[in-house]
Formats: structure tokens, sequence, C-alpha cells
């Protein structure tokens, strides 16, 4: 009997269905179990893990230059931008980063059976509301391995059991990171290797999505575009990992050495991250003193500079490129800066809301109204003043590490941690009560908070 294409892809796309219902229901036993493990097992794990990933350091290394390999062919034909090429590559440095945040979380308080509120109800009822796990989370992120430690760490510290998809270009690193993960956990009986699993496909994607009984959370960590088709095409709660269109912005009554040093640290300690910053905003009255020495420095670290008419007019060379309206909404992630001479503070925070993505806006001012100002009308996750953008993480944060940095503003907001992986239960102690005396008038609420 002859098999057709088409029903190849149907026994293909069957087998992925099965294959990944299997995998989240797996994590969903996984979680029950982790959700019972003691705070001090959980840290005894991600000690293990630490030391197991700077022990398979070569084995790493040797996956991410396979990696690396198959990437160089892409860049070199254009289909991968060489600042998604910088986010695969690893080295020793970053294996001995890896192993340091899961070492952050560890240090990390435990952030489950904490006791947010305690009402007495009656005389012998008492609500508690208590921190507990949010069972499964699902995470699909593109090409930066080291997203598999700090992401794993923080959902086991968490509780969470978690499914991970990362980009066709990291899948030998991913595979190696999670092996290691795997074959450590095999050590602790009580810890199940399914709380952390791999996906490899687009197809798993797909199925992935639709698993809203076994999955609680999804993850997205990547374009804007990789975001947007998980919100559409999933019923699972989405923490939106958004694109940065960031802002530094500086104002009249600047310190220029402060304005200087947070421009270039902004754009270019790290330009390939969502928090680096794309456009810089300038009062036309520091505009003359400021501009030429940012330019000269920006160009000196190799940053292109796109800019208004009335910065082109300030500047006067020809090696400023006409900025577009386009230039305003683009996340370049890359040594690209576009430039606007404002008129005022409300014109750049008008101009912030407007073409921000809600991540992050600084301020460079030494006047107290100017900033508060700008800080309470901006509508982001973080603002600041006179310091760089890049600090809006959760490593520097002191959150150990980060599951990503959410945009919106429901649930977690910002970079997201330990708290944002957790939700809560409410516990209600009684002694016999029903509703039925109260709904009669026989006994009456007291609602006393209680400490």
């Amino acid at each position: 009997m002859t098999t057709t294409p088409q029903k190849l892809a149907a026994e293909f796309e069957e087998s992925s269905q099965e294959r990944v219902a299997r995998v989240a229901s797996r994590a969903r036993a996984a979680s029950r179990s982790l959700a019972k493990l003691p705070h001090e097992s959980r840290n005894e794990v991600l000690i293990a893990v630490a030391k197991a990933i700077e022990t398979n350091a070569r084995a790493i290394l040797e996956a991410n230059a396979r990696d690396c390999g198959d990437a160089k062919i892409s860049v070199e034909g254009g289909r991968m931008s060489s600042a998604m090429f910088k986010r695969l590559q690893v080295n020793g440095r970053g294996i001995e980063e890896m192993a340091e945040r899961v070492r952050d979380v560890v240090r990390l308080a435990d952030p489950l059976g904490r006791r947010l509120a305690a009402t007495e109800l009656d005389d012998g009822l008492v609500l508690y509301k208590e921190s507990c796990p949010l069972g499964v989370v699902g995470i699909i992120f593109e090409a930066r391995p080291e997203v598999i430690p700090q992401v794993a760490s923080l959902t086991l510290k968490s509780g969470n059991a978690v499914i991970f998809k990362g980009g066709v270009q990291a899948a030998h690193t991913n595979e190696a990171l999670v092996s290691i993960w795997r074959e450590c956990l095999e050590k602790f009986p009580a810890v199940p290797a399914d709380s952390i699993q791999l996906l490899q496909t687009r197809a798993d994607v797909a199925e992935l999505l639709k698993l809203n009984h076994d999955v609680d959370l999804m993850i997205p960590r990547g374009s804007r575009e990789l975001v947007e088709y998980v919100m559409e095409h999933s019923r699972i709660p989405v923490l939106g990992h958004g694109e940065g269109i960031c802002h530094v912005y500086v104002d009249r009554a600047a310190d220029i050495e402060k304005a200087l040093a947070v421009t270039l640290d902004s754009k270019t300690e790290y330009p390939a991250v969502c928090n680096a910053a794309e456009t810089l905003l300038v009062h036309r009255d520091i505009a003359p003193s400021f501009l030429p020495k940012a330019f000269a420095k920006l160009r000196g670290a190799g940053v292109e500079v796109r800019g208004c008419p009335r910065t082109i007019a300030l500047l006067a060379t020809p090696e400023v490129v006409p900025a577009t309206e386009k230039d305003w909404a683009t996340e370049y992630g890359d040594l690209i800066l576009s430039v606007k001479i404002v008129s005022n503070v409300d014109e750049a925070i008008a101009h912030v809301n407007r073409y921000g993505t809600r991540h992050t806006e600084t301020i460079v001012t030494e006047d107290a109204e100017a900033a508060k100002k700008f800080m309470d009308e901006v509508d982001a996750a973080g603002v600041f003043q006179n310091a760089s953008t890049r600090f809006s993480d959760g490593f520097r944060y002191g959150f150990g590490a980060e599951i990503g940095i959410s945009n919106g503003k429901l649930h977690a907001r910002g970079p997201v941690g330990l708290d944002g992986l957790t939700t809560y239960k409410y516990k209600l102690y009684g002694n016999g009560h029903t509703v039925a005396d109260y709904s009669t008038g026989v006994k009456h609420f007291k609602h006393r908070p209680l400490q």
C-alpha cells in the first residue's frame, strides 16, 4: 500500500500532538512533586546543577561551536543578523556566569509558603493568603542559550516545571544544557527529571499552545512577531517578553559628563539586547553643547547616527543619516541610534509615550522637578534618572536572574524574577462554620486583619 505525502504529514502531525501532550502531562505531574519540596532541597539541587554546568563546560562549548558554525553561514547569507549571532555565542566566561546566576538564585529567599495576608472572619474562622507555584511554565525563546540555566533555576526554586522551545540556531547548545540539567536531577530521587523538558520543532510549539489544561503560563522571549504569534494562537495566559524601544532623554539641566556616560552605556554596552537605548532625545537648550561631544563619542564607538532635521542642521556633517518616521518606532538591536532635538520635557514625554514599548526610559537631569515629571508621566515598566537603561535587568535588580521582561501591566511587570512565577491560594480554617448562620443573622463577620 502506497503512503501518500498527505498521509505522512498527517502521521507526523499526530505524532507531534501525542508527543507534546505527553511532555505537558509529565511536566504537570513533575510540578506537583516540586511544589512539595522543602526549600533546602530545592537549593541543594541548584548547587549541584551549578557545579555540573562548570564540570561540563567543554561539552557546552563544543555544542555551541557546532551551532555557531552553522550560524556563520546564515550570517554570510543574510539570513541571520550579527546581533542574533552575538547572542548565540557562548565562551568560557559565559559558562562561569551561567553557573553563578544559578548560585545567585540559591541565595534568594524561599518564594513559596509566604503568608501574604491573614484575616479573622469571625471567632475560630481565619483566612490566610499564601504564595504557591504557578505549576507548568512554557518558554519559547530565540538564540540565547543562557536563557535555559537562568529560567530553569528560577522555575525550580519557585516549584514550577518548565518546558523549553529554543530557536533552531542554538539547538545543539540547548540540548547540551538541558541534558546536563536532567542528568544532574537523576541524583535527586525526589526531583523528577521531567521538571525540565525541551521541545524541538515549530509543530511542537503549535501543539503546546493548545494545552491550556496542562500549561499555566507561556513566556515568549524574542521578537514582537513571536510574542504576537503566541498571544494570537493560545488560550494559555501569556507573559510577553516584548521588544525594547528605550529612550535616553538629556534634559536642559543635565550634567553633560553624566549625559555622555549614560548615553554611551545605554547604546554601546550591549546593543543587541532589549534594554539598550534606541533613541536619544535632547533638549534644544543643551543640544549645542552636548550633541557634538555625544556624536564624536558615538561615532568613535562605531554607532550610526540617524537624526531629525534639527540634529542634522546642528551637527552639519554628512555622517548623520536623516531619520524617518520608521526610525522612531524601530528596535535596532545594533549600533544604530536615532536622535531628536525636543523643545521641552513635555515633548520628550509625548515622544516616549508614543513610540516607546513601555520597557525602560531614562532622563538625565539635575532638576528634581523635571525628573519627577518624567518619571511620573512616562508609561514604562522602568523609569530612571541619571542611570543607563541597561540597569533594567533581573540580576541587576537583585532577582538572581530573570525569566524575561514584561512590558505588560498584569501579573508581573519589568524584569520577572521569582515573584512573577508564583501565585497564591486562600486557606480558610474553621470549626464547623456554615454560611447559613451569617445569611440568617445568627452570626456576624468581624473581618479583622491579623498580623
